[in-house]
């Protein structure tokens, strides 16, 4: 029992020993920092962020270019023309000139000196003139003469004008009216008055062609009395009107002790049309 006691006090000093020694021996020497392991620099890896979808940018809707429409020129066709005039009733006549003439009438008086001058009797004389020269067209709706008009012209050549005297002939053309210089008579039709309510073939009628007169370039409104009839395509026909020389700044020849000549006048147009 003694051993026993005895060997616990030595494991006691033992230990107490090695305890101070490791306790004297860590304040004597300085305790060594150990240098610290450098950890190898990792350079950050950059984290891929997931790709952002784009949204997609609203482009502005474009404006549609309108299409050039194609220029469309209309030409004439004189046949489509002729349908929409028989659609809407007319009917074009145009004049025949050998069928045709146009004249002039006055009343002249002649004195003792024109029967020593011109060997002409005196006393009152109708004197006429004329001319084949003239060209025109009607545009008539024969189904109903009141409706309104197409083209309806005349001209005619007033220097060809001729009587039963040369002479007085080539003083109209040279002197007075002076129709060399203005030849041309004109006659455009504007419309129709007291015409038949209905009208038959082979009927013939009368009514009045209103319209413009031009001669030596002065117009006046005229109208024109008129008789007339259709056969088969021809129209046939007389119109007349009565005009003064002075509405068309004529002065009436007046040669002393020779002639005079009356202001008032007619025109007289004898017609054939034949239908276009």
């Amino acid at each position: 029992m003694f051993s026993k006691l005895t060997q616990r006090p030595v494991y006691l000093v033992l230990f107490l020993t090695v305890f101070l020694v490791a306790a004297c021996g860590g304040a004597a020497a300085p305790a060594t920092t150990p240098a610290p392991v450098e950890e190898p620099t990792t350079t950050p890896v950059p984290t891929e962020e997931p790709a952002a979808t784009p949204v997609p940018t609203e482009e502005p809707a474009a404006t549609p270019i309108p299409a050039e429409e194609p220029v469309v020129t209309s030409t004439p066709n004189p046949e489509a023309d002729n349908v929409g005039q028989q659609g809407s009733g007319l009917r074009t006549y145009v004049i025949v000139p050998g069928e045709s003439k146009a004249s002039y009438m006055v009343n002249e008086e002649f004195f003792e000196d024109a029967l020593a001058k011109y060997e002409i009797q005196i006393g009152l004389t109708d004197t006429i003139g004329s001319t084949q020269e003239i060209e025109g067209e009607l545009q008539l709706n024969l189904d109903d003469l009141s409706a309104p008009l197409g083209v309806n012209r005349f001209t005619v050549n007033l220097a060809t004008l001729t009587s039963n005297q040369s002479l007085r002939d080539r003083w109209i053309r040279q002197n007075g009216p002076q129709f060399n210089q203005f030849p041309n008579a004109e006659f455009t039709a504007t419309a129709i008055e007291d015409a038949p309510d209905t009208y038959s073939e082979g009927d013939e009628v009368q009514f009045k062609l209103v319209g413009d007169l031009t001669i030596r370039e002065i117009t006046q409104p005229v109208a024109f009395d008129v008789t007339a009839k259709l056969e088969g395509d021809t129209i046939t026909g007389v119109a007349t009107a009565q005009l003064l020389m002075t509405d068309f700044d004529i002065d009436p020849p007046n040669f002393a002790n020779t002639l005079t000549v009356g202001n008032e006048f007619a025109i007289q147009l004898e017609f054939a049309a034949e239908e276009q």
